[in-house]
């Protein structure tokens, strides 16, 4: 290959990474304005946390546990390559990764991803979680459940062997994130004030919604990295169809959700709308490069409607999601992992058998996984918050800081 070639692959690949890094600020913000003023620090600390440790995490164990070798063909289920991330002897030329990227571009970009589950969790469980028992779910789930999931597809394991699909991870990174969002929402219960006495939702509206919607357009913009640089190269033809087919997808999930939640709600929802373009961008991560940009927006208008039916499906099962995550990343990423055998150049029943066999088996995983996880944290540190320090504040009593504090107070 020219070095000219690879050069260009890999600064593309750099860049990518660099987009998806800067979706954690997407992330924080989002969380941060559909919530309340009173839990901003601990929002905040929570994601910062979640970036360095999974980062951490990745490079003791985690990224050797996700590429771990398979012989091709296998049906590998576990395997550890060691500690540590030593480039190999030809990590830095061009045949490593086919003239892609090196070794270091490679676990950069991966290592973007695996804190990328862990965020999701972080929006679902705002404003009752403690602190210190998120800290210790992040830690093993992203250093453990996530990559283990992750090697039986990227990593050449039994769902790739099988011929499941997931170009970017709408299963193998938001619907793991997703399945222990939900497994954690159900076991911490709603926050006070989330249902009447009557189990009627009742709406606790965020303190920022500016916040929000400059989230969502970060995560947008952040999206040209997680599903362009899945190409795994620069290569011009697959990488400008995938960023034709996430931005239409975006732009189609936001428009249906705007409209369906309006003819049901009799309002213009700006939170349904904003959660219906990162609807659409999850929902077209499975096969953004297998789809024509006719079906990357019916993919979209699909996935709005799936996320207005599915955030009220949550309040339904009386779970408290303050951001909407479970709708988003879980039923949207089951959504559009399903859809690789519905539309596109895979599309087939053979196809659609082997997609919902890979959404059935990383769901039982991640369910038990995070179950498991969470009831020992549970058993040891607690994992909700006393019922004064949700009233007053996580900010106040886990941080002993104020988001925003009455400077006018101080003056004399």
């Amino acid at each position: 290959m020219d070095s000219g070639l690879f050069t260009i692959n890999n600064v593309w690949m750099m860049i990518c990474t660099g987009l998806v890094f800067f979706m954690h600020l997407g992330f924080s913000l989002l969380e941060i304005g559909l919530t309340r003023q009173k839990n901003t620090i601990n929002i905040l600390f929570k994601n910062l946390f979640i970036i360095c440790a999974g980062l951490l995490m990745y490079y003791i164990g985690g990224f050797n546990l996700m590429y771990p070798g398979f012989e091709e063909g296998s049906a590998g289920i576990l395997k550890f390559a060691g500690f540590g991330i030593t480039a190999p002897e030809n990590g830095m030329v061009p045949a490593y990764a086919s003239g892609g990227y090196t070794w270091w571009t490679d676990f950069l970009f991966q290592g973007m991803f695996a804190a990328t589950a862990a965020t999701i969790v972080s929006g679902a469980v705002a404003e009752r979680i403690k602190i210190g028992g998120f800290m210790m779910f992040v830690v093993i789930y992203v250093g453990f459940i996530y990559p283990i999931v992750g090697s039986w597809k990227w990593g050449g394991g039994f769902l790739d062997s099988m011929g499941f699909y997931d170009f970017a991870g709408a299963t193998l990174v938001h619907s793991v994130g997703g399945w222990a969002a939900l497994v954690a929402v159900f076991l911490l219960g709603p926050r006070i004030g989330k249902f009447d006495e009557n189990n009627k939702p009742q709406p606790i509206p965020g303190h920022n919604i500016p916040f929000a919607a400059t989230g969502v357009l970060i995560l947008w913009l952040g999206w040209f990295g997680f599903n362009g640089g899945s190409v795994l190269s620069a290569n011009p033809a697959i990488t400008s169809l995938v960023l034709v087919t996430t931005s239409l997808a975006a732009a189609a999930g936001g428009i249906s959700a705007f409209l369906t939640s309006t003819l049901m709600y009799k309002n213009y929802d700006l939170t349904m709308f904003l959660n219906g373009i990162l609807g659409g961008l999850v929902g077209i991560t499975a096969g953004a490069d297998l789809m024509s940009p006719n079906e990357a927006v019916v993919i979209g208008l699909i996935a709005g409607v799936v996320i207005v039916m599915g955030v009220a499906l949550i309040d339904k099962l009386k779970l408290d999601d303050p951001v909407g995550a479970i709708a988003v990343h879980l039923i949207c990423g089951i959504w559009g992992t399903l859809a690789v055998g519905i539309f596109g150049s895979m599309a087939g029943i053979d196809q659609f058998i082997n997609q919902l066999i890979g959404v059935g088996i990383v769901g039982a995983f991640c369910v038990i996984s995070s179950l498991i996880i969470l009831k020992i944290i549970k058993s040891f540190v607690g994992i909700r918050v006393s019922e004064i320090e949700e009233l007053e504040g996580l900010d106040r009593h886990e941080h002993g800081m104020d988001a925003y504090p009455d400077f006018r107070a101080n003056e004399h």
